[in-house]
């Protein structure tokens, strides 16, 4: 059974990006700077966004094992990388990834007001670093 590391997440404190390496069917990586958020409730938790048809998130489906590293608005690498694993959440949880990361990235929180319907096309990710 894999162990959950918060360790492992400290690298994250104060970042505003991470970058999210999924995998491909064939095991190519594909890395993605993101928006992230940690829910101190559960502080081995970090929540990211996409829209609900991207690359990502069908990577995901396919593979739940990630890499995720603090990183720039650009993508460039600022740490190590942690092995994670991410999984696509809906409901309550959904609720609470975009209410954290409402609260830390205005420009989210202003285009969801502004354009309503968007949200029902975007997927939270909960990601769980793992030791």
């Amino acid at each position: 059974m894999e162990t959950v590391s918060t360790d492992a997440l400290t690298a994250f404190k104060g970042e505003k990006y991470l970058n999210l390496e999924t995998y491909r069917r064939t095991g190519t990586p594909v890395r993605t700077p993101v928006w992230f958020a940690r829910d101190e409730q559960h502080p081995a938790t970090l929540y990211v966004y996409s829209e609900i048809n991207a690359g990502k998130v069908k990577r995901i489906r396919n593979n739940p094992g990630v890499k995720i590293a603090p990183c720039t608005m650009r993508g460039t690498v600022k740490g190590e990388w942690s092995s994670a694993t991410a999984r696509l959440v809906d409901s309550d949880e959904a609720g609470r990834g975009h209410a954290l990361l409402n609260r830390k990235y205005w420009p989210k929180r202003l285009v969801d007001f502004l354009f309503p319907g968007r949200r029902a096309r975007q997927q939270i990710i909960a990601i769980r670093a793992v030791g």
